[in-house]
């Protein structure tokens, strides 16, 4: 991020964004945009190169960060949805055991059975509403960590952001890596074709110093 942030600051020298101390996190899918004069490199190709350069250990930081695939695929809403009907259900086994009091002998087992039932369940809930919070701080956390505002910046938002940023950065990385073989590959070709040029201009000297004698 803070390379990131000193290639941004380089770009904008001389303006009012020259000297930024952070930058939105959808920033990041904007790097790809910025395209260098011969519009085959981008911003996130220099990146990758400046990091490959100076920072290579961080070109696989992409492995440090493997749960964000399936964190991405997580719906919040979806997830305080279940917990409300969970909730809910739970307070219809309690109406029921309510409601079963009136009901005479008969109904004494059932409520025995409900009462252990409800016991165990509503252990179960307090554990999974903790849990739910805890996921909720650390969903606030997270946002607040990438400088943005939880109020306006959701966590799908988030991490669909950053899985999209990571999917670019080894695209990018990869592209450079092909294009390094390739130049390699040539130069390689050419240092061959400039020794058999040499051996044939040898030889032909050779020929004509003997022809001489």
């Amino acid at each position: 991020m803070q390379t990131i942030l000193s290639l941004g600051n380089a770009l904008n020298q001389g303006t009012a964004r020259g000297s930024a101390i952070g930058f939105k996190l959808d920033s990041l899918l904007k790097l790809t945009d910025t395209r260098a004069r011969n519009n085959r490199m981008t911003l996130m190709h220099y990146l990758c190169k400046v990091l490959a350069d100076k920072l290579p250990v961080v070109l696989d930081f992409s492995k440090d960060v493997s749960s964000l695939e399936p964190a991405a695929k997580i719906q919040l809403k979806f997830l305080a949805e279940e917990m409300q009907a969970i909730s809910k259900g739970l307070e219809k086994v309690v109406q029921e055991l309510s409601s079963s009091e009136n009901d005479g002998p008969v109904s004494d087992s059932f409520r025995e059975k409900l009462k252990e039932f409800l016991c165990f369940a509503e252990a179960e809930v307090r554990s999974l509403a903790s849990l739910y919070s805890g996921v909720g701080r650390n969903v606030d956390a997270l946002i607040l960590y990438f400088g943005e505002d939880p109020a306006r910046c959701s966590f799908e938002q988030v991490t669909s952001t950053l899985l999209n940023f990571v999917r670019m950065f080894n695209k990018a990385h990869d592209e450079n890596c092909k294009q390094l073989e390739q130049e390699m590959k040539k130069l390689a070709e050419n240092d061959k074709s400039k020794m058999q040029d040499e051996s044939k201009n040898i030889l032909q000297t050779s020929i004509k110093s003997n022809n001489v004698k």
